[in-house]
């Protein structure tokens, strides 16, 4: 069987080859082998590699840069999964990274699959669009606040900062999820092997605001070695630090349909936040 599998160099991407299951053959496409916003380019190279499987884990992620580059983000977030989908037919499968961006953050419990959409910035509207042109033939996969080491992500940005700074602060109203990188790739390869095709949703358990996850980086290292010492954390306010593109309040995904069709676990993330401190530490 064989796997196309974009980004390569991300975070997602890394975990999606260093998980793929026995028997797959994966062909790695970073930019310089692909680009995404080319849909002819797509188009020959499925017609090329005729893949089995196509593992989109590339995107446009630039949240604040998109809301004056959204011709360029949503030509990536949902031209790819279009031509994708178009190239593929019948003959193979779409896997479509999606984003807790979709939904507004109103809603007063976790948002399931078949919940109402309402972007609120360019980036969670080209996200929607790309679940779109996705089509009902893909299995789309929701998630939020993706990490892992060695990858641009917050935890990461959090320790350069913590090493640099006695005192930082960390917005505390906006309330989600991490989601470590491995654990979300096992998802996309288990998804795929059951051909669940239609929406899914995927988080690491418990829930966290920005501030509760700073804290917990900030323990956790400080325990690893990786950090001297804790510095002073302020909670803040959204509205004490503005950026182009607005944030749902809350959102926190419903995964209960996917933990039942996989029959797996759901590990907490803390947990997974120092096993990817640990790994982080072993890079040096």
């Amino acid at each position: 069987m064989k796997a196309l599998v974009t980004g390569v160099n991300g975070q997602l991407g890394k975990a999606l080859l260093a998980t793929r299951p026995a028997g797959w053959t994966c062909v790695a496409l970073d930019r310089a082998a692909l680009d995404l916003s080319d849909a002819d380019a797509i188009a020959r190279l499925v017609d090329a590699e005729k893949p089995d499987l196509v593992l989109n884990a590339a995107a446009y992620t630039a949240v604040d840069r998109a809301e004056s580059e959204p011709e360029l983000a949503h030509a990536i977030n949902a031209g790819a999964p279009a031509a994708f989908a178009k190239a593929l037919g019948s003959s193979g499968r779409l896997v479509q990274v999606s984003t807790d961006f979709v939904f507004d953050g109103t809603s007063g419990r976790g948002y399931r699959p078949d919940d109402l959409r309402n972007p609120q910035s360019v980036y969670g509207a080209s996200k929607a669009a790309g679940e779109d042109a996705a089509g009902d033939a893909a299995i789309i996969v929701r998630t939020s606040w993706v990490h892992a080491a060695g990858g641009a992500n917050f935890v990461r940005t959090m320790l350069r900062l913590m090493r640099e700074r006695e005192n930082l602060s960390v917005v505390a109203d906006q309330i989600g999820s991490p989601t470590w990188a491995t654990g979300l790739a096992q998802v996309l390869w288990g998804l795929a092997a059951k051909d669940a095709t239609g929406i899914w949703h995927h988080r690491d358990a418990g829930v966290a605001s920005w501030y509760d996850f700073a804290m917990a980086i900030a323990e956790e290292a400080h325990a690893l070695g990786l950090l001297a010492r804790i510095p002073t954390i302020q909670p803040i306010a959204t509205a004490d630090y503005p950026t182009p593109a607005a944030r749902p309040s809350f959102s926190v995904l419903d995964v209960s349909a996917t933990r039942a069709i996989l029959c797996d676990g759901h590990v907490h993330w803390r947990s997974n936040l120092k096993t990817m401190l640990t790994e982080e530490k072993a890079l040096g």
